[in-house]
C-alpha cells in the first residue's frame, strides 16, 4: 500500500498521537523510535502495520524489521510519516495492537508497581523503564490517569512497555482484591511513612505504590495499604518527582532481593 496524501487511512493513524479514545476503539497505537520498535518485535508484539518512507533510503536495521516483519508494509510520502513519528528523516513507524487489561497477564514473580492517578504520561513511560530495569513483574496504572500507550509514555519506556505486562484498572478495589488473592503485601510511599524504605523488607511478594504527582496516594490506597514507608530526602527539595520515588522504590526491593547486585536468580517475566 502507498499513501501520499492526508486519506481517512492516514487521518484515523494521527488521531492516535493525541487522542485516546481513538486508540482504544482502533485497538492500536503508533510506536515510534529503533529501540521500541525493535524490543517490539523482538517480545512478539503484535505489529498491524510497518510505515515506510517513499523514496527514502533505509538503513539495514529498518529494511530487516520490513523483511523479518508480518505486518502490513505502507510506503509513505516522508513528510506525511516524519508527522507520523514526530521528528524528520523517520525511517520506519510501527502500528502496535493494544494489549488487554487483564491482570492475570502479571505473574507476581517479583515486586509489582502501581502507579495511582497517574497524571503525566512521560512519567508513566520512565517508572515502566525503571520497572523493567530493576526486575518488577509488572506494572498497573489505576484510577483516572495519563494512558501508558500515548507516544509520550510509550517513547519514555525506551521499549520497556514491551518487556513487561502494563495494565490499566480504572479502581484501586480490584487490585486490592487481586493483590489479596495473591498473597501480596500492599506497601505504599509517602512522606508520612513510618519507616524508611530501606529500613523495611521488600524481599517478599509485594505490590509497590506510587501516589498521584502532586496528591500522593488515594485514600482507597492507603487504607489498603499493609505498610506506608517514606524515602528520606535531604537539601530544600519538599519531596521527589513520582517517577523517581518509584525507582528509588524499585531499586531498594531489587537492592534486597540482590538483583540490583547481579545475585539473584534469572528474571523471569510474564509476557503478553
Amino acid at each position: 500500500m502507498r499513501i501520499t496524501t492526508r486519506n481517512a487511512r492516514f487521518q484515523q493513524w494521527a488521531a492516535l498521537l493525541t487522542n485516546r479514545t481513538k486508540r482504544q476503539r482502533s485497538g492500536e497505537f503508533l510506536v515510534q523510535g529503533v529501540r521500541p520498535i525493535t524490543l517490539a518485535v523482538e517480545h512478539g508484539w503484535p505489529i498491524r502495520a510497518l510505515l515506510y518512507a517513499q523514496g527514502r533510503r533505509l538503513s539495514s536495521w529498518a529494511e530487516r524489521t520490513l523483511d523479518e516483519t508480518s505486518a502490513e508494509r505502507v510506503e509513505m510520502a516522508p513528510a506525511l510519516l516524519d508527522e507520523l513519528a514526530g521528528k524528520e528523516d523517520a525511517e520506519l513507524v510501527a502500528v502496535a495492537a493494544l494489549p488487554p487489561d487483564d491482570l492475570e497477564r502479571i505473574t507476581p514473580e517479583g515486586p509489582v508497581l502501581v502507579f495511582d492517578r497517574a497524571a503525566e504520561p512521560g512519567n508513566i513511560g520512565t517508572v515502566v523503564r525503571s520497572a523493567d530495569a530493576f526486575g518488577a513483574a509488572g506494572v498497573i496504572v489505576t484510577g483516572h490517569a495519563a494512558d501508558p500507550y500515548d507516544p509520550k509514555s510509550v517513547r519514555a519506556s525506551t521499549g520497556s512497555l514491551f518487556a513487561l505486562p502494563v495494565v490499566r484498572v480504572p479502581a484501586p478495589r480490584p487490585v486490592i482484591e487481586w493483590a489479596r488473592e495473591s498473597g501480596l503485601r500492599v506497601v505504599g510511599t509517602d512522606e508520612t511513612g513510618t519507616v524508611d524504605v530501606g529500613d523495611h523488607d521488600l524481599r517478599g511478594p509485594v505490590l509497590l505504590v506510587i501516589g498521584n504527582e502532586t496528591r500522593g496516594m488515594s485514600g482507597t490506597w492507603a487504607a489498603a495499604c499493609d505498610d506506608v514507608v517514606r524515602i528520606p530526602i535531604v537539601g530544600a527539595a519538599s519531596s521527589l518527582n513520582a517517577a523517581s520515588a518509584a525507582t528509588v522504590f524499585l531499586y531498594e526491593a531489587a537492592r534486597q532481593r540482590g538483583v540490583a547486585a547481579g545475585t539473584a536468580p534469572e528474571k523471569i517475566r510474564s509476557r503478553r
